[in-house]
C-alpha cells in the first residue's frame, strides 16, 4: 500500500520525478511524530526545506505554525494552501520501519502525508514560477482539537498573509488512490467537547439514605441526554451527541460524592449546536436539582461547521477532474460527521476542503487507529492538485 509508485493520472510529471524523495520525507515525519502546539521538530523541517526551495518563510504563527511566501509576477491576487502537522496521543501498532519513534504519539491522521503534499507543491511552484501574483503555504500546527487555526488566526495570519481564496485537503481511507471527493455548501460537522460535573453528598456504601447518590445522578443524566438529539433537534437537521467518558468514585464501600461525565456533540450547523448546548444544561441542572444534586456543564465548541464556497468547490473539483478525471470526483459524497478547525479559516476567506483518496484496499484502515499510515502512492496527486490550483488561479 505504501511503496512509491508511478503516479496515477495526469498528475505532474515534474512533481512525480522526485516522488522516492518526499516518501522519504514523509516517513520521517511519521517516525518523529509531534502533538499540537509541540511540533517544534516538524516546524523546522518545514521552514528549513521551503527555505532551501527559496521561499520566504515566516516562524512561529499560531505558537508553532509556518508560513512560506512565494511570490511571482506583479499581480495582486493571493492565493493560501494549508497543511496541518500535529500528531495524535495514540501507541502505534504498526511494525514497519518508519513508525512512531515516540511511545504515545503517532501520525494516525494523515497529517505527516497532508505536510509532504504541500511541500512537494511548493518545491515544484518554486522551481517553475509558472503563475502570476502570490501563493501562501499555511502549515498549521494543532488541528485536533486544540485551536491551531484559530491560533494562526488570532496571531494575524490573513492580516499578515492576505488571501483572495484559500485550499486545504485531507486523506480518505476506504476511497481509492485517484478519486477526489469535492462538496459545495456544508461539508464537515462542527463539534464540541463537554464535561459535566456532578455534585451530590457523600456517604457509606452501606447507608445510601444519608447521601446524595453522584453515579445515580449521572446515570440519569447520560440516559435523558439522548432524547435531546431524538426530541430537540428537527429530523430534518443532523447531529450526535455521545458520552465518551463516566468517572466517579474510589473505592468498593463509598458513595461518591461527585461524578463526571464528558463527550462530544457533532453538528452541521451553528444553530443546531447551540440548540443541543442549551438543552444538554436544562437536563443537567433539572435531573440533578430533581434527585436533591446540582451540575455544572462545560461545553466547548472546538470545531465551527466545515462549509465550502460553492465557486471556489467547483473551481476545486474541475481541478480534480483534470487531474483523474470527471467520473474519478464526486461531487455529492455524503456529509461527514469527523470535525476539522479549516472551518475557521473558511469563515474568514471563502475556499473548499477537498478529500483525496488513501486507497481502498483490503486491510487498510480508518484515520485515528493504532495501525493506520498514509498511502504515499497519493502524494505527487495531492501535491499536483495544490499546483494546479495555483497555476489555474494566477494564470
Amino acid at each position: 500500500m505504501n511503496a512509491p509508485m508511478n503516479a496515477p493520472m495526469n498528475t505532474i510529471a515534474r512533481i512525480s520525478e522526485f516522488h522516492a524523495e518526499l516518501t522519504a520525507w514523509r516517513r520521517d515525519l511519521h517516525a518523529h511524530p509531534e502533538l499540537g502546539f509541540e511540533e517544534t521538530r516538524t516546524a523546522d523541517l518545514v521552514a528549513q526545506r521551503l527555505e532551501q526551495f527559496g521561499i520566504e518563510v515566516h516562524r512561529g504563527v499560531g505558537r508553532t505554525g509556518v508560513v512560506g511566501v512565494l511570490r511571482n509576477g506583479s499581480a495582486k491576487k493571493a492565493i493560501g494552501l494549508r497543511a496541518d502537522m500535529d500528531a495524535l496521543p495514540i501507541d502505534e501498532t504498526n511494525g514497519f520501519d518508519h513508525r512512531s519513534q515516540h511511545k504515545g504519539r503517532m501520525h494516525a491522521c494523515g497529517h505527516d502525508g497532508h505536510t509532504t503534499m504541500l511541500l512537494g507543491a511548493a518545491r515544484y511552484l518554486a522551481q517553475t514560477r509558472n503563475f502570476d501574483g502570490t501563493v501562501h503555504f499555511i502549515f498549521q500546527p494543532a488541528e485536533e482539537g486544540l485551536g491551531g487555526a484559530q491560533a494562526m488566526i488570532a496571531d494575524g495570519l490573513f492580516r499578515r498573509f492576505p488571501c483572495d481564496v484559500l485550499f486545504g485537503m485531507h486523506n480518505r481511507p476506504k476511497l481509492a488512490v485517484g478519486r477526489f471527493n469535492v462538496r459545495a455548501g456544508p461539508m464537515m460537522a462542527g463539534g464540541a467537547f463537554f464535561d459535566i460535573d456532578v455534585t451530590g453528598v457523600g456517604a457509606h456504601g452501606a447507608r445510601p439514605e444519608t447521601g446524595v447518590d453522584a453515579v445515580m445522578v449521572g446515570v440519569q443524566i447520560a440516559s435523558t441526554l439522548q432524547t435531546i438529539v431524538s426530541r430537540n433537534v428537527r429530523p430534518v437537521d443532523t447531529a450526535v451527541l455521545s458520552i465518551t467518558q463516566f468517572h466517579a468514585g474510589d473505592a468498593y464501600n463509598v458513595i461518591p460524592q461527585t461524578a463526571r461525565l464528558s463527550g462530544t456533540v457533532r453538528a452541521f450547523s451553528k444553530d443546531v449546536m447551540a440548540l443541543v448546548e442549551q438543552n444538554m444544561r436544562r437536563v443537567a441542572d433539572g435531573v440533578a436539582a430533581s434527585m436533591g444534586a446540582s451540575a455544572r456543564v462545560d461545553f466547548r465548541v472546538n470545531f465551527a461547521p466545515l462549509v465550502n464556497d460553492p465557486e471556489q468547490a467547483e473551481f476545486a473539483a474541475a481541478i480534480c477532474a483534470e487531474l483523474v478525471g470527471a467520473d474519478k470526483v464526486d461531487r455529492a459524497p455524503a456529509l461527514v460527521m469527523a470535525s476539522e478547525d479549516f472551518s475557521y479559516m473558511l469563515e474568514q476567506v471563502p475556499g473548499c476542503f477537498i478529500n483525496i483518496g488513501n486507497g481502498d484496499a483490503e486491510g487498510g484502515c480508518e484515520v485515528h487507529n493504532p495501525a493506520y499510515d498514509f498511502n504515499d502512492a497519493a502524494i505527487p496527486l495531492g501535491a499536483s492538485f495544490f499546483a494546479r490550483a495555483v497555476e489555474r488561479y494566477l494564470a
